[in-house]
């Protein structure tokens, strides 16, 4: 048996409002280009959601009892600045000073995302999403209204999820970007004008709120090369430096990568990179470093065509790593890959690591009646812990908590109910929206015991 974490350990949970909320045309939100998306056969609309704007205390009961002391949460833009650039909603900040407050009062710590992919439509329509600058200072000066709101009672903040997104051809779909030929100018555009807004925003909590935490948060799969072939390898090491180790550099004080700048200044797009910007993030750093990780990958070199950008390898080059277990969605199941970043991140970095998303997606129905028997989740849970616990105590990594995803049931980040993380089952399909109901699985006795033992009782 492993021993049990720190006392100051953080669990918890972390959601994106468009997933949960509901409520779109409520409390005066504006319209976000989640709004606008049609309903397909496996994908539901996102008008309500898990119905969290009008069920949150009974959600926050949920993680009370289970033992959460941290809630990771996304404050949506368009519903405290309904155009994105305009006159900020009072009942939309109002809103958020409740929830916070339901939060604190049971002794769960907030910890604030500003962007989780739900840009207000006006300016996804008018500039185009963070291709354009303006967007860019649009979401700096929403961030520091939240900074100043809110920055006195919430210590812990992320400015945008899964901020490598943003290097992957998947940033198309996630920045506003409403136009265009998803040209790979583009794509750098909208990468740097992301970090810009995050160094900003960083610098303004450092600033104006002394003792505030800023981290950077990646979607982290590790990437194996298939095999030991030198190019495999070496592919892969450059994929790894071009997706995460590039935005590592920056929140760690660094700067850019000195070889994705200089494919920049190949690429022709150096012009994007302004010395004012390079100024101001030579001045940035992060307080933690924080990741998503539900699975590894596989690269193999062999179908990637000659002068392929890296930020497109994985179109070419993705494939099934034949010693892991697959779930339905064929995200593969590696536990040592977790432990290998998180210990990763902290010898390379010296900062503290939190891994703020963790967990796995299934298939599920509920009887009405009976728990759903989801013991693969308990599974998978228990074996990340177990390693996140080896990174900590066998490779003396320094880890803040362990938040879960979605681990009261929510929409997919297709819009997909059907693929379900949660320990509580919510009662809703795609297309009935049922009553909404929420139900522990098995796994939440378990998870219950787990986070009362403080990780000792897995």
């Amino acid at each position: 048996m492993k021993p049990s974490l720190p006392a100051n350990f953080l669990w918890g949970n972390s959601v994106s409002s468009m997933q949960t909320e509901g409520a779109w045309n409520e409390g005066g939100k504006g319209m976000s280009v989640y709004d606008i998306r049609e309903p397909k056969e496996f994908a539901s609309d996102w008008k309500v959601a898990t119905d969290s704007y009008h069920r949150y205390e009974e959600d926050f009961d949920l993680m009370k009892d289970l033992g959460m002391n941290c809630y990771r949460f996304q404050i949506a833009w368009s519903r405290v600045c309904p155009t994105g650039d305009g006159e900020f909603n009072e009942e939309g900040i109002a809103f958020y000073e409740r929830f916070i407050t339901g939060l604190i009062e049971r002794g769960i710590e907030p910890m604030i995302c500003l962007y989780h992919f739900d840009m207000p439509l006006a300016l996804a329509e008018k500039y185009n999403g963070f291709t354009d600058r303006r967007v860019m200072e649009a979401f700096i000066r929403y961030g520091k209204k939240m900074i100043d709101c809110f920055g006195d009672r919430v210590t812990w903040w992320l400015t945008f999820n899964e901020q490598n997104l943003y290097h992957m051809p998947e940033t198309f779909l996630i920045s506003g970007y409403m136009r265009g030929e998803k040209t790979l100018r583009e794509l750098y555009e909208i990468q740097h004008h992301v970090m810009m807004a995050h160094a900003h925003l960083t610098n303004y909590l450092h600033e104006t709120k002394p003792g505030k935490l800023m981290g950077g948060m990646l979607a982290h799969a590790q990437v194996y090369p298939a095999t030991c072939k030198p190019r495999d390898v070496f592919c892969a090491q450059q994929l790894d430096e071009f997706f995460n180790q590039n935005l590592l550099r920056a929140f760690a004080g660094e700067g850019y990568s000195p070889e994705v700048l200089h494919f920049v200044k190949q690429a022709g797009f150096s012009d994007i990179y302004r010395e004012e910007d390079l100024a101001v993030l030579a001045t940035m750093k992060n307080d933690y470093m924080a990741f998503s990780y539900y699975a590894s990958r596989t690269l193999d070199s062999d179908p990637i065509p000659e002068g392929t950008p890296v930020n497109n390898y994985m179109l070419f080059g993705d494939k099934p790593n034949p010693h892991l277990k697959a779930t339905e969605w064929n995200w593969q199941i590696d536990p040592l890959g977790f432990r290998s970043i998180i210990t990763r991140y902290y010898n390379d970095w010296r900062l503290p690591v939190f891994p703020i998303e963790n967990g796995i997606g299934v298939i599920e129905q509920w009887d009405g009646e009976n728990p759903v028997a989801d013991d693969y989740r308990i599974a998978y849970h228990r074996d990340h812990i177990n390693a996140m616990k080896e990174a900590i105590f066998e490779d003396g990594a320094q880890v803040i908590g362990y938040l879960g995803w979605g681990l009261i049931d929510i929409l997919s980040s297709q819009g997909d109910m059907r693929k379900r993380y949660g320990v509580v089952y919510v009662n809703r399909e795609n297309h009935d929206l049922k009553d909404l109901k929420r139900v522990p699985k098995k796994s939440y006795a378990w998870l219950k015991r787990a986070i009362h033992s403080n990780g000792e009782e897995m």
